[in-house]
């Protein structure tokens, strides 16, 4: 199988797909929950992959119901998932190898992530990434996040390069509305979401892991 257009860049989601971190913040939510003696089921967490926190937010206030205290929460799940991250975030298999590529190739990349620039920072920067990218579109540069296609019509334009010349790669589904609703081609590596219907539909293909993706861009280039 072939992409459907030459590629002339490739813009990375971060959380699920460059860093472990969607365990991380699951486990720490988990724990947060568990601290005031109730429970935050997977299939609620599901719902807030890709989004940005005050999307997330009105997921975990419906969740738990009235009276619940938001803040104290959130605080809660931040010294957990900082706990957990001081040991270092774990790259997600092929990180490195497909940015050496696409170096190698002169193909520039960019960074669309509903993260704020500090936890770009914080989990590329031991692994000395953060200059690999010519473009971090972080929450902080976005009015509106995923799904809508802002973050990546802006990586786009920062990177000089069409949208429909990008690729995309995203774990989540809102991630994968946002890259395709841009006109990009969309590649989705799942992480903690499984394809559905609608990504099939919405993606050139589901691969496995960033390998594949390397393999892919690799055959294309010949």
């Amino acid at each position: 199988m072939t992409l459907p257009r030459q590629v002339k860049a490739v813009v990375f989601d971060m959380d699920g797909l460059l860093v472990d971190t969607e365990t991380v913040i699951f486990r720490a939510m988990q724990q947060a929950s568990e601290g005031i003696g109730a429970d935050l089921p997977f299939a609620v967490f599901q719902r807030m992959v890709g989004l940005q926190d005050a999307a997330s937010d009105l997921i975990v206030v419906e969740h738990f119901g009235q009276g619940f205290d938001l803040d104290a929460w959130s605080k809660a799940v931040r010294v957990h998932a900082k706990a957990q991250m001081a040991a270092g975030v774990a790259l997600k298999a092929g990180v490195v190898e497909i940015l050496d590529q696409l170096q190698k190739a002169g193909l520039p990349c960019a960074i669309a992530t509903s993260s704020s620039l500090a936890s770009v920072q914080r989990n590329l920067g031991p692994h000395g990434l953060v200059e690999r990218f010519g473009a971090l579109v972080t929450r902080d540069l976005q009015t509106r996040g995923k799904p809508h296609p802002e973050p990546y019509l802006k990586a786009a334009e920062m990177l000089g390069v069409a949208a429909s010349d990008c690729l995309a790669l995203e774990d989540s589904h809102n991630g994968v509305r946002s890259a395709s609703s841009a006109g990009m081609m969309t590649i989705m590596v799942p992480d903690m979401l499984d394809p559905t219907q609608e990504m099939e539909t919405l993606c050139v293909r589901i691969a496995r892991d960033l390998h594949e993706v390397r393999e892919l861009l690799a055959a294309q280039r010949g």
